[in-house]
């Protein structure tokens, strides 16, 4: 996927990633892709908020696909709305390299003890 993280943090995770590799038959970037780049993003916010010793395990995503990209880098940033003992959700925005935005997602993670903890 080539996803490079540019910030990480419980509250906001930021990351780029190519479009180059990550598209469909035609060229665009696959929707797919996003989707695994919100889930990545989400996921580490998700475990970083959980803390030493939890996991965080993506329950539910969904994902609106506003506009596509063909070329150069798409860039997600994860943003914490809710952080609790059991459940973290983040809504992660990707835009493309002029500043618009591909897609709206969200990621609901279950926190549990880490099982060998």
């Amino acid at each position: 996927m080539g996803i490079e993280f540019l910030e990480a943090g419980p509250e906001r995770v930021t990351a780029r990633m190519p479009v180059e590799g990550n598209t469909q038959p035609y060229g665009l970037l696959h929707g797919g892709a996003s989707c695994v780049l919100a889930e990545t993003l989400g996921s580490v916010g998700a475990m970083l908020h959980a803390g030493p010793g939890r996991i965080a395990v993506g329950i539910e995503i969904n994902a609106t696909h506003h506009r596509t990209a063909t070329e150069g880098w798409v860039t997600g940033v994860a943003t914490r709305v809710h952080g609790g003992r059991t459940l973290a959700t983040y809504e992660i925005a990707i835009t493309d390299g002029r500043d618009r935005r591909v897609c709206t997602a969200r990621l609901t993670c279950m926190l549990r003890d880490r099982p060998d903890a």
